[in-house]
C-alpha cells in the first residue's frame, strides 16, 4: 500500500509551511496576477512553460472579490479591499448588454454570454454591493440574475449559453450557478432567485447516482470527473439546501462529501479524477479540488455540528500547504498554486490557475476562523 500512495503521490512533499503563512503569499500571488493585467481583472493563470500571465479572466476574477473582501477583514490589510472593488468596476464596466459575463478570457475573440461565467461574477457584484452600497454593482447583479432565470430551461436546468471552451453544454456543476442565484434572492430580496437555484438543484439530483455520483459534471470526461467539478456541484447543492432550507439537498451533498472522504491518498491529497465507483482515476491530484472539498468538509462541519467531517479538510489543506512553494526566486511562481500536483499532470499542466489560489485562500480562512 505504502508504494502504491508514493507512486500516486508522485514521491513525498515537502513539510507544510505556517497556515497564516501560507495564506499571505497566495493572497500576495493574486494581487501580482491582477497587477500582470493591467485593467483590473486578474489573469487567469501563470504559465510555467512559456513563462507569461494569461490575459484577464472575468469568470474567476468574480469570484474572487469575495475572497479578497474576506482577507482584507481577515488580515486587517485594506489593500485586498480596493483591489476587490477594482476587480468589481472592471466586470461591470465589461458585462455584455443582456447583463451576462463572456466566455473566455478578454483577449479571447470569442465574445459571448456563458451561464457559469456570469453566475461566479454574480458572488462578485454581491459581494461589492454590501461591502460598498455603490448602485453600479446592484444593478450589474440584478441584470445578471435576471439574465440567469430568462435562460434557464423549465425543468431547472441551464442548456443554452454553454461555454463554447467546453466539450459539455449541460452540466450538473451548473449548481454552482444556483448558489449565486440563491446568494442574490438573499442580498436582493427577489425570491424567483431562490425559485429558479431550488429547480436547478432539483434537476441535477435527477443526475445523481445511487452512490451519489453525478453524470454530466465535468469540462470533458464525464466518465471521469475532476474532483474541481465534483466540488462545484456539490458545494451549490449544500449551499441552496442551506439557503433554501431543504434537508434533502443538504443530505444529498453529505452523500457526495462523505464519498469523496473515502478516496484520499496517504499524504491527503484527493486523486484528481473519479470514476462512478468513487475510484481513483488519475495518478496526479488536481489541486482546486482538494482545496474546494476542504471548504465542504469545514461547511458541513460548520452547519451540522458533525466534527468528523474536520480531519479530511485538514489533512487536504496541509497537503496543499507543502507543495506551495513560498521561496521561488520567480514572483510569478512564488505563493502560486499549481492546476495539478505534480505540475506536470492533466490539469492545468504546468500552470498556476488564479482560482486554485482562491479555494486554498477560503479552505485556510476557514480552518484559521475555526479555530
Amino acid at each position: 500500500m505504502n508504494a502504491v500512495i508514493r507512486l500516486l503521490s508522485g514521491g513525498r512533499t515537502g513539510p507544510a509551511v505556517d497556515m497564516r503563512y501560507g495564506l499571505q503569499a497566495a493572497a500576495e500571488w493574486l494581487a501580482r496576477a491582477q497587477d500582470a493585467t493591467g485593467c483590473g481583472g486578474v489573469s487567469a493563470y501563470y504559465d510555467a512553460t512559456k513563462r507569461q500571465w494569461a490575459g484577464a479572466y472575468p469568470e474567476t476574477t468574480g469570484y474572487i472579490i469575495p475572497t479578497f473582501l474576506r482577507y482584507a477583514q481577515f488580515s486587517g490589510q485594506g489593500d485586498y479591499r480596493e483591489r476587490a472593488i477594482r476587480m468589481a468596476e472592471w466586470e461591470t464596466a465589461i458585462q455584455l448588454p443582456e447583463g451576462g459575463v463572456r466566455a473566455g478570457t478578454l483577449d479571447s475573440t470569442t465574445m459571448v454570454p456563458t451561464i457559469f461565467n456570469t453566475g461566479q461574477v454574480l458572488f462578485g457584484w454581491l459581494s461589492a454591493w454590501q461591502q460598498t452600497r455603490d448602485a453600479r454593482f446592484r444593478d450589474s447583479a440584478l441584470r445578471a440574475a435576471d439574465w440567469l432565470v430568462a435562460a434557464q430551461d423549465p425543468d431547472g436546468a441551464w442548456r443554452r449559453f454553454a461555454s463554447p471552451f467546453a466539450v459539455h453544454a449541460v452540466n450538473t456543476y451548473n449548481t454552482r450557478v444556483a448558489f449565486a442565484l440563491a446568494k442574490a434572492s438573499q442580498v436582493l430580496q427577489e425570491p424567483l432567485y431562490l425559485d429558479a437555484a431550488v429547480r436547478n438543484v432539483q434537476w441535477a439530483l435527477a443526475q445523481m447516482q445511487p452512490n451519489g455520483w453525478f453524470q454530466n459534471n465535468d469540462l470533458e470526461d464525464n466518465d471521469r470527473p475532476l474532483t474541481h467539478t465534483i466540488a462545484y456541484a456539490t458545494r451549490g447543492m449544500l449551499e441552496v439546501g442551506l439557503i433554501a432550507g431543504n434537508d434533502a439537498f443538504v443530505d444529498a451533498a453529505a452523500r457526495v462529501a462523505r464519498a469523496v472522504a473515502q478516496t484520499p491518498r496517504g499524504d491527503g491529497a484527493l486523486p484528481g479524477r473519479l470514476d462512478s465507483a468513487w475510484r481513483p482515476a488519475s495518478r496526479w491530484t488536481c489541486v482546486t479540488g482538494n482545496a474546494q472539498m476542504a471548504i465542504i468538509w469545514q461547511r458541513l462541519a460548520a452547519e451540522t455540528g458533525e466534527h468528523g467531517w474536520k480531519p479530511a479538510a485538514e489533512h487536504a489543506n496541509r497537503f496543499n500547504l507543502s507543495i506551495q512553494d513560498v521561496a521561488a526566486t520567480d514572483s510569478a511562481v512564488r505563493g502560486g498554486m499549481p492546476g495539478s500536483y505534480p505540475r506536470s499532470g492533466g490539469y492545468m499542466r504546468n500552470r498556476y490557475p488564479n482560482w486554485a489560489a482562491k479555494f486554498f485562500m477560503d479552505a485556510l480562512m476557514l480552518q484559521l476562523q475555526a479555530g
